[in-house]
């Protein structure tokens, strides 16, 4: 009886260590491309916004991390405003929005295909939480082109942010670029 019992926790162990395992690994980069040269006048470097370096080699993803009810990102700042850093109309809407309303793009993979286009998520960091609706993909699969803006692919983690939602979340704006925080589906 001691042999089967022992058999069992090692098949859950196994089994524990598999899921662990496939959990980790289940979103890997997807490739690479390579940084061209902004032309003149080109690459808009408000809120810090990174511009394509000639030559370097920057990491694609066509997935992010796994979503739960409190999913990890790092939060950055962007303009949606026209001329803004963001480069040109939200996907979701083909719209401009103020900087004053609380709006986000999500990485490819949390983007899902615009299946969380208009919809809202919950954002919890600094101790506060907000409100947001999800009106762009931060592209995870491309950059360093003008459709991009010369800016390099966002990472697969990143819930990219109007200047209200930094606001609700009362960061100073000198503390405003790279914050850790958790996100989750709002009900609607």
């Amino acid at each position: 009886m001691k042999k089967q019992v022992g058999s069992k926790a090692l098949v859950l162990i196994c089994s524990l260590f598999l899921f662990v395992s496939i959990e980790a690994q289940s979103c890997r980069p997807s490739g690479k491309i390579r940084g061209k040269k902004p032309p003149p006048g080109q690459c808009n470097q408000e809120n810090d916004s990174d511009c394509c370096k000639e030559g370097k080699f920057y990491t694609t993803y066509k997935c992010s991390p796994p979503v739960s009810s409190r999913t990890k990102a790092t939060l950055t700042i962007n303009s949606f405003e026209a001329g803004g850093d963001g480069g040109g109309p939200s996907e979701c809407d083909n719209q401009y929005h103020s900087d004053d309303e609380p709006v986000v793009a999500l990485s490819t993979g949390w983007f899902d295909n615009e299946k969380r286009c208009l919809k809202y998520i919950n954002i919890d960091g600094n101790g506060k939480s907000v409100k947001a609706k999800v009106v762009d993909e931060c592209d995870s699969t491309m950059g360093c082109d003008s459709d991009h803006d010369y800016q390099p692919p966002c990472d697969n983690n990143i819930v990219d942010a109007s200047k209200a939602v930094w606001k609700a979340l009362g960061v100073p704006e000198s503390q405003r670029g790279g914050m850790d925080i958790y996100w989750s589906d709002a009900d609607d």
